[in-house]
């Protein structure tokens, strides 16, 4: 969703009040809380998340209960063929120089098996296997004696005239998810690589759609000329291409009203973010036409992008048609006690009242627990599917909606789109938390989303990668705790987005926020940042780069971030794309995001392998990405002055983002900088 600004409307500042969903400072006039405001007092700084497991860096929303308060997670979502419980199987110690259980819980269980460790006067190993499922094993000890298990009395044929030990847990603790396989259409949207295009800002290709400017509006906040014409321009020029991107995010394409809305800060604003939806079935006319958007749409096809369109389901503007013919299919803008249900005023954005509050009095919240209301929504999404052809959906303001629409829309979806394109139509959410209990609520490819955009890890990589605080030892710990922390979701990561000030701030030697959940609203109308002098910083965020594109999950690309377009807080993180000047740190960047691109594209265990830590220092930290075709590995060095990092293969690694030979174990990194090598 958007920046952390609790909108107003009575002329009173309201002090961000950081929680769990998700509404757009398009929403809220360029003002709105994180996804679901709420948990501390107005004035107070949000609180600070804890531990390994949990923690989100300085200063990160909770959400309900935040890490280490509220109800445990739960198990993960992902279908019952993909969920492995870890199981101890455990051999007592007879004197046995080694001891290795064998199976049919892994495609190689039976030829490589997992090697058991002595503990306690036992051998033990801990295995994840299938949940609910047979399993067949056997213990070899010493590489040659196989048996079965003595301390398990369940046995199955093993067909050639003896007996294997069977086990089959209906309850385990903790549970993973195994990933659905390679080849199935789920699994494909690993390979993406999206670009958020922020369409009115990113480049006016065609002027004569641009209009009049929306009356007493500031031009940071009012619309500025961008359209579909202008990406269909940068796709038939292979800009994104170019950068590695192969999939394309677009601001929402619903016809907006052409009405301001007045923020607390005293300004107004146009709706050019696409969030005050007012006609369903119309395209903003400022964009272009639908048969605009349908050429877009192609246009990207041809050149193998994928295209989602951002989709704002939450709420209609009071002016929509849809509001005033079906004021039932809307919760009523009152709290049964006197006061309205504005979220923030009347009403919580949290609690029994989360999906009944109205972002602001002109933006009337969709009763989705109304059938006709959810069916009018959802044949709406379709429909715009139908029109374009496109490839997905980003979804917002997710907690703020009754979870029937979601499943609703999965099951739609299936039926009436996977069933006819063949692919998997990829549908990603925004809970702006750093509860991943929340966030996770909603990830099942199955029944719900396929993932969600990665707050947590975003907050841990800005604060110990760009930031440098804390250290990398830390970052080591969290990314170790966070790899498997969705189930089988496909989760997009990423560093920047509309919703926080540009990135490359934080990056500077002396960042200008200490905290990377800032919404940068002290700088967002006055004193606005400038562009970094020097290379330090774009070489800070080349390396936040270098992580997200050399591990799992979608990584997203903010229109800018790839130049590190300088920007406080909304709306002044929304300027217009700069298209030439390029400063020699805005060249390095982009120049490192291409050969990342082209690198990602290249190696498929960046994208489906499976990280494993191998060093971590202060500065420095080490990883591998194993897949079964190859074994990539990634260097980075944060600090300030030359760093190593050890661990490695021994003999010579070629790094491919220079073509330079290096040679293992240990490798010296320059300031700032990052490998990717093979062998």
């Amino acid at each position: 969703m958007n920046t952390f600004t609790a909108l107003a409307l009575s002329g009173l500042l309201v002090a961000p009040l950081l929680g769990a969903a998700s509404c757009s400072s398009d929403d809220l006039n360029g003002y709105q809380p994180p996804d679901g405001l709420g948990g501390y007092d107005p004035g107070e700084k949000p609180p600070v998340l804890s531990g390994s497991g949990s923690g989100v860096g300085a200063g990160g929303p909770t959400g309900q209960g935040g890490a280490g308060g509220g109800e445990p997670p739960g198990p993960p979502m992902c279908d019952d063929s993909l969920k492995r419980c870890d199981y101890i199987f455990t051999l007592a110690d007879m004197g046995q120089t080694s001891v290795v259980v064998r199976g049919n819980f892994a495609a190689d269980g039976w030829d490589v098996g997992v090697p058991m460790t002595k503990a306690n006067g036992q051998w033990e190993a801990t295995v994840p296997i299938p949940y609910n499922q047979p399993v067949q094993y056997k213990f070899v000890i010493d590489g040659n004696n196989w048996i079965n298990d003595p301390g398990n009395p369940n046995t199955i044929d093993d067909g050639f005239g003896g007996k294997n030990s069977l086990v089959s847990p209906t309850t385990c603790d903790p549970w993973t998810c195994d990933d659905p396989p390679e080849d199935s259409p789920v699994e494909a949207w690993r390979d993406a690589v999206l670009y958020f295009v922020f369409v009115d800002r990113f480049l006016d290709g065609d002027p004569s759609n641009n209009g009049a400017a929306v009356p007493n509006v500031p031009t940071a906040s009012n619309y500025q000329g961008g359209d579909w014409q202008g990406v269909i321009n940068k796709i038939k020029d292979g800009y994104f291409t170019k950068l590695g991107v192969n999939s394309l995010w677009l601001t929402v394409p619903i016809d907006n009203t052409e009405l301001a809305g007045f923020g607390n800060d005293g300004k107004n604003y146009s709706a050019y973010h696409g969030y005050w939806p007012k006609d369903f079935y119309k395209a903003e006319e400022r964009f272009g036409t639908m048969a605009k958007l349908k050429e877009l749409v192609d246009e990207a096809h041809k050149v193998n992008i994928t295209v989602l369109i951002d989709y704002a389901a939450n709420h209609a503007h009071d002016s929509a048609q849809v509001y005033k013919d079906n004021t039932s299919w809307f919760w009523p803008n009152t709290n049964g006690s006197g006061g309205n249900c504005v979220c923030g005023e009347g009403c919580s954005w949290d609690g029994a009242t989360t999906e009944k509050c109205w972002f602001t009095p002109y933006l009337p919240d969709f009763n989705y627990e109304n059938a006709a209301a959810r069916k009018y929504s959802i044949d709406n999404m379709v429909w715009w599917w139908q029109q374009t052809g496109i490839d997905g959906f980003r979804l917002d303001a997710l907690k703020h909606m009754h979870m029937s629409w979601l499943t609703d829309l999965r099951s739609r979806v299936t039926a009436e789109i996977d069933s006819v394109t063949g692919k998997h139509f990829y549908m990603v959410g925004e809970t702006y938390t750093g509860d991943k209990a929340l966030i996770k609520k909603y990830v099942n490819p199955s029944t719900m989303l396929d993932g969600q955009f990665d707050f947590p890890l975003r907050a841990e990589i800005c604060s110990k990668v760009l930031m440098r605080q804390g250290t990398m030892q830390q970052l080591e710990g969290f990314l170790n705790g966070n790899d498997d922390a969705y189930g089988n979701g496909v989760m997009s990561t990423f560093i920047g987005n509309h919703d926080l000030p540009r990135v490359i701030h934080l990056a500077q030697q002396n960042p200008l926020w200490s905290d990377s959940w800032d919404g940068g609203k002290n700088m967002n109308w006055q004193n606005q940042p400038g562009l970094p002098a020097g290379q330090d910083a774009f070489e800070r965020m080349a390396n936040g780069f270098t992580l997200i594109m050399t591990t799992r999950g979608v990584p997203l690309i903010y229109y800018g971030d790839e130049i590190g377009l300088p920007g406080a807080g909304d709306p002044d993180n929304r300027r217009f794309m700069q298209w030439s000047g390029y400063s020699a740190g805005q060249t390095l960047l982009r120049t490192h995001l291409e050969k990342l691109g082209q690198i990602r594209k290249d190696h498929v265990a960046l994208r489906r392998g499976k990280r494993s830590s191998l060093w971590a220092s202060n500065d420095t930290m080490a990883y591998k990405m194993v897949h079964s075709t190859e074994t990539v590995y990634v260097a980075i060095n944060r600090g300030d002055t030359q760093g190593s990092v050890g661990n490695l293969p021994s003999g010579n690694l070629t790094n491919l983002l220079t073509g330079q030979a290096v040679s293992g174990p240990t490798v010296n990194l320059p300031p700032r900088s990052s490998m990717i090598l093979v062998q």
